[in-house]
């Protein structure tokens, strides 16, 4: 069994600590998926991280490996060590070029969504004018699923949802988000799409973020709450988890470099106030506890498993193995 942790958030900065990865690994998980880059983030600030991510990553083979497949977690697994990959929040750092996630997913991008809250000349955003997925987003939908990387609608708009949906040829995942049902906020999904992503195969992961859970303090009972609600409405089969605990490391700025405003992006109007600082996200000890969470909630044991990773295990061995297996 792997667990699977599909998002959480280190600072984009080439010297953040590996300490919370280290803490991963010491509750029993065996695969994080870290973000790399956002819409607001320059290239000048992602590909630096990138390097020296991949770089400190490799250079502690005993420790951690890059997979390129759901072997490579096993194998990572069965050694003793955390597998690591990245993820990609928004299509702008794609600079509008289709053949551009090939080269992420060669850098050990393994799955990506297109719209980081703001419209794009790709997809719409969560928290803007409904948009959804324009003529070039459709190609880079082909190019998503031609890489072999998992195709990610966290933080897009209703439609553009259901258009990546409609088009996609793999399991598409939502890697944090939350039933709207339970809690009112525009980060959170509608029944609608979670039954869409549930019909292609994939899987729902539900995040940790207070606002998103509609707590102020997470803990793992409130997460089997949410799991439990996309479970009875789709089955266990289609939820995980992407808790998207953020780390910040007080000794860095990860600011975006330049005239950044986090109004624009985390949007008072949507209920951030003044950007994300005020957000709460479960302890990551919340990981022993959800095994005992998940079974108070009705589920039984191979459900359980299913949503601590087999779910996800799943849909990656079946999109991961369709692309190119160059450098991880």
């Amino acid at each position: 069994m792997i667990h699977w942790e599909a998002h959480t958030c280190l600072p984009l900065h080439p010297d953040a600590s590996f300490a919370p990865l280290e803490r991963y690994h010491a509750q029993g998980v065996h695969y994080v998926s870290i973000n790399i880059g956002m819409d607001m983030n320059p290239l000048t600030q992602i590909l630096p991280v990138i390097a020296s991510f991949r770089a400190r990553l490799l250079a502690q083979p005993e420790h951690y490996l890059i997979p390129r497949t759901v072997s490579d977690i096993e194998h990572a697994r069965n050694e003793g060590k955390l597998a690591v990959g990245f993820d990609l929040e928004g299509a702008l750092p794609l600079l509008e070029r289709p053949e551009m996630v090939a080269l992420y997913r060669d850098l050990g991008v393994r799955q990506m969504h297109f719209a980081y809250n703001r419209n794009n000349a790709v997809a719409g955003g969560c928290h803007d004018q409904p948009q959804g997925l324009t003529a070039l987003g459709r190609r880079m939908v082909d190019a998503v699923n031609d890489a072999g990387v998992l195709m990610d609608c966290a933080h897009t708009e209703r439609r553009t949802t259901l258009d990546i949906m409609a088009h996609s040829r793999h399991p598409v995942v939502f890697s944090h988000a939350n039933p709207l049902a339970l809690a009112e906020h525009g980060r959170n999904i509608s029944d609608e799409q979670i039954k869409a992503c549930a019909a292609t195969g994939g899987v729902v992961c539900i995040s940790g973020v207070s606002r998103f859970l509609g707590t102020e303090s997470p803990q793992a009972h409130d997460l089997a709450r949410h799991v439990a609600y996309v479970a009875n409405l789709v089955g266990a089969q289609h939820v995980g988890l992407g808790l998207d605990i953020s780390f910040p490391q007080p000794d860095l700025n990860d600011d975006p470099p330049g005239d950044f405003d986090p109004g624009f992006w985390w949007p008072a109007s949507a209920g951030y106030g003044d950007g994300i600082s005020q957000m709460r996200y479960p302890p990551i000890g919340a990981w022993q506890q959800l095994p005992d969470a998940l079974q108070a909630v009705g589920m039984a044991p191979h459900e359980v498993d299913g949503v601590l990773g087999g779910n996800m295990v799943r849909v990656a061995r079946q999109v991961w193995s369709t692309g190119g297996s160059g450098p991880a």
